[in-house]
């Protein structure tokens, strides 16, 4: 068993959620709004703004670059449902452009339902 963690756009929240289900993985948790980065300069607008040398723009510019809203899913799942699960959240989420999140595995020794007390991927 493995733990997917996916740091998706905040507006791709919904498509990813269809696509998984639709791809047979229906059980997920998603946090609220998380803020994040990755490795480069992000905010679209203010980099659209330096482009045209406008100066409200230039000021925001700092050194350091600014967090975005992200949502981060974890999904538990089986060993043969880690690759399908991927390549949907991939699927999804991808476009040219920098900044469409990132996907770790986990590893997942045990999960237990609270209300049966059942154990192993049959929860899953």
């Amino acid at each position: 068993m493995k733990i997917i963690m996916a740091i998706i756009k905040i507006d791709k929240m919904n498509e990813t959620k269809r696509a998984l289900t639709e791809a047979g993985i229906t059980s997920m948790t998603a946090t609220g709004k998380v803020f994040g980065r990755g490795k480069g300069l992000w905010d679209a607008k203010v980099m659209e703004g330096a482009k045209m040398d406008m100066p409200e723009a230039l000021t925001h510019l700092g050194k350091e670059p600014r967090l975005r809203p992200q949502r981060v899913l974890n999904i538990a799942v089986s060993d043969h449902n880690v690759q399908l699960t991927i390549d949907t959240i991939i699927e999804v989420n991808q476009t040219p452009a920098p900044g469409d999140g990132k996907i770790f595995v986990l590893p997942l020794d045990d999960a237990f339902q609270v209300r049966t007390g059942d154990a192993g991927t049959t929860i899953l």
